[in-house]
């Protein structure tokens, strides 16, 4: 009887040899702190996690001389932090202090560089809302596109990758809300707001992928210049073939800064990141709504599971209040809108 009244005792409160989970923590450091081996082992990691620290530390010193290497890591830059979690689990795994330490490294890093987007910085007080879209040239669904871009309230929306056959269905569905508009080949814009000096951007492809135009606000006049930068391709034998993307990027930067209106704002397609040095003649001089204002990293592509954010809101000489993505269409890409102050 009394081997079973302590039995049941201890189903009911507990044995009291069963460890708490405060004390398995301090058995565990006793251990670790026993153990001489906890500074040898897991250099390895130590040292693949420094490496990945000084990569994203270093990452503009990257040469693009053989196959743009260093934009396609700028590209997705970001994605660097997930080897912290990994290494965080290897380095438990082999009870390594070493690592463990080596560990602050690209966290930090990391955090630098990124830790800014993982809060919403969002303001008040925007009077003008814009929106920019690649399209896809193969959407099946060009009319439900364009209803769900104007759905953001934006009152100057702007359209890439679009095609002759698909200009009117979205001509017809953006004509209730937006007054004007001009497309000029593959790239077009809606506003509510008067329109004036359109015109084509020569960004040396040979055809029309840019356009700015003039819209008169009603807080001011405002060049806003839409673009669709040529694409780029990560291939085994050439690398991240980009040459033409960076010389159109580079006569956008040009276009845009010879501009007579003090007050631009760029949308588009620009086939790169923020980070990317390729593009350094646009980003030098204009400021990323996204980066500033943004809610996250604001990935836009691909759509069915965003890596990078090479879709573009950037402003000059305008405040960026905030910045946001917008629901998935029938685009291989997500709309993004950003609402400024002029």
């Amino acid at each position: 009887m009394r081997q079973a009244y302590e039995t049941e005792t201890e189903t009911e409160h507990g044995s009291a040899e069963a460890p708490r989970s405060g004390s398995r923590i301090r058995a565990l450091l006793s251990t670790w702190r026993g153990d001489p081996g906890i500074w040898r082992r897991g250099v390895v990691v130590a040292a693949v996690a420094v490496a990945t620290g000084l990569l994203m530390i270093l990452h503009a010193q990257i040469p693009n001389r053989i196959g743009n290497v260093g934009s396609l890591t700028e590209t997705f830059l970001p994605w660097l932090g997930l080897l912290v979690p990994v290494l965080l689990v290897l380095a438990l795994l082999r009870r390594s202090a070493t690592a463990l330490l080596a560990l602050l490294v690209p966290a930090v890093v990391w955090l630098n560089l990124f830790g800014g987007l993982l809060s919403d910085k969002a303001a008040g007080g925007g009077n003008l809302t814009v929106a920019t879209h690649n399209v896809n040239a193969e959407n099946t669904d060009p009319e439900g596109t364009a209803r769900e871009v104007a759905s953001s309230g934006a009152a100057i929306v702007a359209l890439q990758e679009l095609t002759g056959d698909a200009v009117p269905a979205y001509e017809k569905a953006l004509a209730p809300e937006y007054r004007y508009h001009s497309v000029q080949g593959t790239v077009g814009l809606w506003s509510k707001y008067p329109m004036s000096d359109t015109r084509p951007v020569d960004i040396r492809l040979g055809w029309v992928r840019a356009m700015r135009s003039t819209v008169a606000t009603p807080s001011g006049d405002v060049a806003v210049y839409v673009a669709h930068l040529p694409s780029v391709r990560v291939k085994l034998n050439a690398g991240f073939t980009a040459s033409q993307r960076d010389t159109s990027a580079d006569a956008l930067g040009e276009a845009i800064v010879r501009d007579p209106v003090g007050k631009v704002v760029l949308l588009g397609d620009l086939n790169g990141t923020m980070n990317d040095r390729s593009l350094n003649s646009v980003t030098s001089q204009m400021r990323s709504t996204q980066g500033a204002v943004g809610d996250g990293f604001g990935f836009s592509w691909p759509a069915s599971f965003p890596m990078a954010r090479i879709d573009q809101i950037m402003v000059k000489g305008v405040e960026p209040v905030s910045s946001w993505t917008l629901p998935r269409t029938a685009s291989d890409h997500l709309p993004i809108a950003a609402s400024v102050r002029l």
